[in-house]
């Protein structure tokens, strides 16, 4: 990732950046991610223990945002002071500190942990690790929904200040830094909790829905503005328990593995939703994609808390019958 931002830095310097540098670049921030996404979050539980995971992914999380809501107001300040190339080399120049915390980690420290047996087989197993978990297959189905259509805040928040309220780039980064409080407001939450809860996940799945249609019919820029922090809220609380979850109740040497399979999801549902909630925006309008997305991901919230239910009260009714089958066998007093 440093490398791929000392590139570009070079090239735009030099006068000689063109389009495809920038494709190329994507491309090869896309792969680094995919090797180190995975590997990090599977690292947490062996940094931290099982006890503090969920409060670890949530200040992780705290972080990010928080980056994310600096982040961006910093460049544009610098960008508009040196120039687009020397930001470039100064990103690049950031990851020696990434560099030298992951050096400085003590790694005779994490706890001791199974190790999966290394075979060509590995994806296939993990695959197969999932499929066997119905908890985890309602966690893939929803993040795969809510990645494509609740999460491509970019193209949604671009299409809405640009086409329906003619603002600028500068209030569509605004719109951007405004929802970053309510994803730093939802990771503080977080870390306050001591594990995952079901009623989290779902209620962030369908707080992000009902949020978004409500965005989509905001009148002025600033109630569209205003919707996007219990949107953040919401979204954040979501992935939060999304990851908690997996950390905690995924056997270690499939950690890595189900961790892999969830960012891809997430990821490529992202991707793949990002073109298809644009041709929404540019045929219908951008408050239609904003609408379609909220009730997609509505919807998908509403039919897991009805499979959630429906499992819940059968896996109540077995332990009533097993109960009264036992008082049934038990000698009279």
């Amino acid at each position: 990732m440093g490398f791929t931002g000392l590139a570009i830095g070079l090239l735009v310097v030099t006068g000689t950046a063109q389009l495809w540098h920038a494709y190329v670049a994507a491309f090869c921030l896309g792969v680094a991610s995919a090797v180190d996404a995975p590997a990090r979050q599977a690292f947490v539980s062996e940094l931290v223990g099982q006890e503090n995971i969920s409060n670890a992914v949530a200040l992780n999380s705290a972080s990010f945002n928080t980056a994310r809501l600096t982040g961006p107001a910093i460049a544009g300040v610098l960008i508009a002071w040196v120039g687009t190339g020397p930001v470039f080399l100064l990103n690049a120049a950031s990851f020696a500190a990434v560099l030298v915390s992951l050096f400085r980690i003590r790694t005779t420290r994490p706890a001791a942990v199974a190790k999966g047996e290394r075979n060509k087989h590995q994806v296939a197993e993990g695959i197969r690790y999932v499929r066997r978990r119905p908890d985890l297959m309602l966690i893939m189905v929803l993040v795969g929904i809510l990645g494509a259509f609740g999460m491509n805040f970019p193209v949604i928040n671009s299409l809405m200040a640009t086409t329906e309220f003619s603002m600028g780039p500068s209030e569509f980064g605004l719109l951007g830094s405004i929802m970053a409080v309510g994803t730093l407001a939802g990771a503080l939450l977080a870390a306050r909790r001591s594990g995952p809860r079901l009623r989290f996940l779902l209620g962030g799945a369908l707080g992000l829905g009902i949020f978004t249609v409500l965005g989509s019919v905001a009148p002025t820029f600033w109630a569209y503005a205003a919707v996007l922090v219990p949107v953040g809220l919401a979204s954040i609380t979501f992935l939060n328990s999304c990851n908690t979850t997996i950390q905690l109740s995924v056997e270690p040497q499939f950690r890595g593995r189900v961790l892999a399979l969830y960012l891809a999801i997430l990821q490529g549902g992202t991707a793949l939703g990002s073109p298809l909630v644009g041709w929404i925006g540019s045929q219908f309008g951008a408050r239609w994609s904003v609408a379609i997305g909220g009730i997609v991901v509505l919807l998908a919230g509403i039919a897991a808390v009805i499979v959630v239910t429906r499992r819940n009260r059968l896996t109540l009714r077995a332990a009533l019958r097993m109960a009264l089958g036992r008082r049934e066998h038990e000698p009279a007093a």
